[in-house]
């Protein structure tokens, strides 16, 4: 099939971070398709409401939130999301196909490993100010003016603490039937946060899965020069597209 017509695609940031990471990626996407980095409460542009720290609390809030665009039948929509952001995606996606609703034609997710049903929390207890500045600072992707600045610590660090808990404490179902919908993982070549074998455990995620995607670089691999990875984004949305309309 080939397309040209419109696309949503939805956008989920990590740990801490807001849609101003991806402020600059419109113009890597192909002219109709709309671009929409979301933002959590407590972050960026919501940085006045208080943050969620439970993942399904989190995606019952934006089935809510973006019911409209979600389930218009005029415009497809894919959804991408780095490291937190891509447990959103994948429980969202989940979500609507458990739901009997219209799923995206393509999921991203970015520097995540698969889940494993049933672990218990590999962090236990509460990190003290001390050990959530080294583990930002090893992640990667938070100002320094944050880190270092005691009133914006502050500001930031129960937001830093409620997105911790929830990936922390995130379990998804024991019995998860795989998704309908193609599925590409991307991740960065020194990303330490993910070990290889639960990439490509995501297999057992979906139904159509398109493979893992591997970048030079950390945790933040695409922050300096995203244009490699919006272009394989592009890609896998475009393969979705084509699997969806039944064509090779």
């Amino acid at each position: 099939m080939r397309f040209g017509g419109t696309l949503r695609l939805f956008v989920f940031p990590h740990a801490g971070g807001s849609q101003l990471m991806f402020h600059e990626w419109a113009r890597l996407f192909p002219a109709g398709w709309r671009l929409l980095p979301q933002d959590y409460p407590g972050h960026g542009l919501l940085a006045g409401e208080p943050p969620i720290g439970d993942a399904d609390t989190l995606v019952d809030w934006f089935l809510d939130r973006l019911s409209a665009e979600l389930d218009d039948p005029e415009v497809p929509f894919a959804c991408f999301g780095h490291s937190m952001g891509s447990l959103i995606a994948f429980e969202l996606t989940r979500r609507l196909v458990d739901e009997g609703r219209r799923p995206p034609v393509w999921l991203g997710l970015s520097g995540c490993g698969a889940p494993r049903p049933g672990r218990p929390a590999e962090e236990p207890g509460e990190l003290s100010d001390a050990e959530l500045r080294r583990k930002l600072i090893r992640l990667g992707g938070t100002p320094p003016r944050i880190l270092d600045n005691p009133e914006l610590w502050c500001v930031f660090a129960p937001v830093f603490r409620a997105d911790i808990s929830l990936v922390r404490n995130w379990r998804p179902p024991q019995d998860v039937t795989p998704l309908p919908v193609p599925l590409t993982v991307f991740h960065g070549e020194h990303d330490t946060t993910a070990p290889a074998g639960r990439l490509e455990q995501w297999a057992k995620s979906t139904d159509h899965f398109l493979g893992v995607r591997r970048f030079e670089g950390g945790h933040f691999y695409f922050q300096d020069d995203p244009a490699a990875l919006a272009d394989a984004v592009t890609a896998g949305v475009r393969a979705g597209l084509e699997a969806l309309a039944g064509t090779p």
